[in-house]
């Protein structure tokens, strides 16, 4: 969740039994710093640091993980319109995971066409393949089912087949008020790539739904930051 996925936050909920933490999402070019900017002056929480600063901000929020938790694996969601910076952000050693946000619906970041809006692009496995090649971590992407004009099924092939690690899924539905469980069905059995399951894990009822499509993981973000979670996440 935006601007309080931080270490000092991580850090305090990582012995309720999380074996990925997750930092961000991060903002990594200038046109996503300017828009994350707009974001902030409209009211929202959004992480806020310019261009000289977010690498090693970054930098030492997984470090200050890794002090506390050395079985931990450290995650970061980062945005970027080209993959240079995000190639760069791989290069730091203690990083595990480095996770494409093709997932955030915030309108400043559709306009110039991140986000959720990377799956438009006629040229996204070649966006994540470049990352692939180029970076010693493990690489993930986050992506939102059922977007308009966007066929899930599909874009979650041309993430495997462009070599990424992970499939993070914010399995929602317009309209609906609980997971699109039918889809990350179909998913986990389409692919062959490691399906993180997100959306709706609030209650143990909707947990075992989850665990129940086929998904090697699920993600918590609101649940765990509002206080309402209702079970014990070590017990999974």
């Amino acid at each position: 969740m935006a601007g309080i996925t931080n270490a000092e936050f991580l850090n305090k909920v990582i012995p309720y039994g999380f074996n990925v933490a997750t930092l961000g999402g991060y903002s990594l070019d200038a046109p996503t710093i300017e828009a994350s900017k707009k974001i902030i002056n409209r009211g929202r929480k959004e992480f806020d640091f310019p261009l000289e600063k977010i690498f090693s901000h970054i930098e030492n929020e997984v470090a200050s993980i890794k002090s506390n938790h050395k079985d931990v694996k450290v995650s970061a969601n980062v945005r970027s319109t080209t993959v240079q910076p995000i190639i760069e952000l791989g290069k730091i050693k203690e990083l595990d995971i480095i996770e494409i946000n093709c997932h955030c619906r915030q309108d400043e970041i559709l306009a110039i066409g991140c986000g959720q809006e990377m799956l438009k692009r006629p040229d996204l496995g070649d966006y994540i393949s470049k990352v692939v090649d180029n970076v010693d971590c493990d690489v993930s992407v986050k992506i939102r089912a059922n977007v308009e004009g966007i066929d899930t099924l599909m874009v979650s092939e041309i993430i495997e087949n462009a070599g990424a690690d992970y499939l993070h899924i914010d399995a929602m539905k317009k309209g609906v008020f609980d997971a699109d469980y039918d889809l990350l069905k179909n998913i986990c059995n389409d692919v062959n790539i490691k399906v993180i399951g997100n959306n709706s894990v609030n209650s143990l009822e909707n947990l075992k739904k989850m665990i129940d499509t086929g998904v090697d993981g699920f993600s918590i973000a609101r649940s765990i930051i509002s206080g309402n979670l209702d079970f014990n996440i070590a017990n999974f």
